[in-house]
């Protein structure tokens, strides 16, 4: 960049995304220290949500809607799978492929975990009327449309 061009934060949009970077961040962070007392991490809850809403999907499908490689869930699956919240079960069809379910007790910990991203997102969104929170959810699922992501 030399020294006649435009500075990226004088740019109302760089700017304003910063801002919305800024603010995933924090939520993030706050919904850590929130789960911390469920000895939970954010992305392990993402884990716990994503099955039981798709009981049965496969590591892949998992990987792909959680926007992660599948390295990344190789190495979450273990330390949900050794606390008996999850199962890992092959597939009838292809041997490859491993299906994964929520135990009781994953789904136990998952309802607790709920209540507290909940109050979070409760707390955040308490600071916009009902048509600003549905303005918020439509610019953000128009990033998502413009970026392509499932």
């Amino acid at each position: 960049m030399n020294n006649t061009q435009d500075l990226p934060w004088d740019n109302p949009r760089f700017r304003n995304w910063v801002s919305v970077a800024r603010a995933c961040h924090a939520v993030e962070r706050a919904l850590g220290a929130a789960l911390q007392p469920l000895d939970l991490k954010p992305a392990q809850l993402d884990v716990l949500m994503n099955l039981h809403r798709h009981p049965g999907m496969s590591q892949h499908e998992l990987a792909r809607r959680l926007l992660v490689g599948r390295s990344n869930i190789t190495m979450l699956l273990p330390q949900l799978e050794s606390r008996g919240l999850l199962r890992r079960e092959g597939d009838e069809k292809d041997r490859r492929v491993l299906r994964l379910t929520l135990t009781e007790a994953g789904e136990a910990l998952l309802q607790e975990a709920l209540k507290v991203h909940t109050a979070l997102i409760e707390k955040v969104m308490a600071a916009f009327s009902p048509s600003e929170c549905d303005l918020v959810g439509e610019h953000m699922r128009r990033i998502v449309e413009v970026l392509k992501i499932d």
